[in-house]
């Protein structure tokens, strides 16, 4: 039946981020796609263990209760439809509203983030992340994690801001001329917003969420961690403003280690662009690498 996605923020997902798939992959490393093929029709009816990605997945569907369409939740994977039987048990074994999929036989499946209307793209592959985000989706690689999950039924979202809420534009700076001329350079252009990065549009999406809600219970918390410290601070504040978009929570951390403070706010997911954080990050709570802007030319 079509559904109107105007209002609703549609994200695609692969199946090895939504469910714990090491010992199938195993085989089809160890002993290549007939026997992997094998496997998973063998095991067709034993549902698959929860991946890095389930709980937050399960948390996003909440937010449909009652009439609400807030979200809608699509399936994109490279496994076959015969061998994705098991993908689909598994979804109706834990009572997930997941009714689309597509299902490319090997084949990368990112070339259907757009057919199906998605806003972001999660998943384990980080070339099939990297060809999204090309094509102008936001994406971000579902990185291993096996940290305990936030026991509150509120949604908590973390992102890192330059080259991800925010354009690469200040990172050139600092990549190329030092933190000096970087601060130099913010601390003049305060009242110049910065132009928005690959998931300003989901932080836009969440914040028309939360708009529906009372202020004070709200299912969604939002939080900027990013390692910008003052006089850096200020572009980025009158820049949210300028957006008209609400962030519940701000660290700046002047390059300080970023998992404690993740793991203190509880988030069901951290998006960071650079490798070196979302190591750090992944220690603590489930991390999505967005592939974008300079640190990841």
């Amino acid at each position: 039946m079509p559904r109107n996605f105007k209002n609703t923020l549609v994200i695609a997902i692969s199946s090895r981020a939504l469910f714990d798939l090491e010992e199938s992959h195993a085989v089809y490393i160890d002993q290549g796609i007939e026997a992997y093929c094998q496997y998973q029709i063998d095991h067709e009816n034993e549902a698959l263990k929860p991946g890095v990605a389930f709980p937050m997945v399960q948390k996003f569907l909440s937010l449909n209760a009652g009439s609400s369409q807030h979200i809608e939740i699509v399936l994109i994977s490279r496994n076959s439809a015969d061998t994705g039987l098991r993908v689909f048990n598994s979804i109706e074994h834990y009572g997930l509203d997941i009714s689309r999929a597509a299902f490319t036989g090997g084949q990368s499946p990112y070339q259907y983030v757009k057919p199906f209307g998605a806003d972001l793209f999660l998943s384990a592959d980080p070339l099939d992340v990297r060809q999204a985000l090309d094509s102008g989706a936001a994406a971000a690689t579902i990185l291993p994690s096996h940290v305990e999950q936030t026991q509150t039924d509120q949604l908590k979202i973390a992102f890192d801001g330059d080259a991800v809420l925010f354009s690469d534009e200040a990172e050139q700076i600092y990549q190329q001329q030092g933190l000096k001329a970087f601060s130099e350079k913010e601390k003049a252009s305060a009242d110049r917003p910065l132009p928005g990065g690959p998931f300003k549009n989901i932080l836009g999406a969440l914040h028309r969420i939360q708009s529906t809600y009372p202020f004070d219970n709200s299912p969604i918390r939002t939080a900027l961690i990013t390692a910008r410290g003052a006089p850096a601070h200020e572009r980025v504040i009158k820049t949210l403003r300028a957006w008209d978009i609400r962030i519940d929570e701000s660290y700046f951390l002047g390059g300080m280690d970023k998992g404690q403070f993740l793991c203190t706010f509880g988030a069901d997911i951290f998006f960071d662009d650079q490798q070196t954080h979302c190591e750090s990050a992944r220690q603590h709570v489930p991390t999505g690498h967005v592939p974008s802007g300079v640190a990841n030319s």
